[in-house]
């Protein structure tokens, strides 16, 4: 059994060495201009920051940890084509001739969904969460963040969002292979709005305003998943065209 497993864990190890490779060049290249990578972070708070104040450095290294956070953040995000490549290629042995020809939509929508998940962060959660939060107390006490706190705050939310944004993708694989269908989706419903509200408390800054901006897209996109599951389910296909 252990034979059999060898060819796909040395699969495995090469697409994961490729993405780390890609990751690491990636992560040297931006490491070079993070400081206008980090002003486009910190960009959606400003307004929210005490007049004539700024972000401040609490440790002597806190700047340049996150300088390397940026970077690593940043070579990661200009991976993703690569990254998703890799994991097709991993999976396509497993996968019918016509199934393995969807590799460029996969790649194309997978990257584009993350995309579109972390740009509804930036634009949206990280500046009402982070208003609310900086804003509250405010008139008791001055609040000045550490830039390496925000930085750790901002990229769990961006890579967050950016996966939960992946719902849509993943059903139309598992669909398209014959794993889920609508009904399965559908059974499973209640149970989905339990884990989607459990992942947005654990993802989000500790307050219900953020908690509810994650979790009503994901509502949404659950909903999307499960017309994705009737339309391209082969079985249901089937089904329809006997009826």
């Amino acid at each position: 059994m252990f034979d059999d497993l060898k060819p796909h864990i040395a699969d495995l190890r090469k697409r994961l060495t490729i993405s780390t490779i890609t990751v690491v060049v990636m992560f040297f290249f931006c490491f070079s201009f993070y400081e206008p990578i980090l002003e486009w972070m910190m960009a959606p708070v400003k307004h929210a920051l005490p007049v004539g104040t700024s972000m401040i450095a609490v440790e002597i290294q806190e700047t340049f940890f996150t300088a390397m956070k940026v970077a690593f953040f940043a070579g990661f995000i200009i991976s993703l084509p690569v990254i998703f490549w890799q994991l097709w290629l991993f999976l396509a042995p497993g996968l019918y001739d016509h199934e393995k020809k969807l590799v460029v939509p996969f790649v194309f929508f997978a990257t584009l969904m993350f995309l579109l998940g972390a740009s509804f962060a930036y634009y949206i959660v990280v500046p009402i969460g982070f208003d609310f939060l900086i804003a509250f107390g405010n008139s008791v006490v001055s609040v000045l963040p550490s830039i390496g706190k925000y930085v750790g705050f901002f990229t769990k939310l961006m890579i967050g969002f950016g996966i939960a944004f992946e719902l849509p993708v993943i059903t139309f694989f598992l669909a398209k292979i014959g794993i889920v269908n609508d009904q399965m989706l559908k059974d499973f419903f209640r149970y989905a709005v339990v884990l989607i509200f459990i992942i947005s408390a654990i993802l989000t800054p500790p307050d219900v305003i953020s908690q509810v901006l994650m979790a009503a897209p994901l509502l949404i996109l659950y909903g999307v998943s499960i017309y994705i599951a009737k339309v391209f389910n082969p079985a249901q296909k089937e089904e329809e065209e006997e009826e």
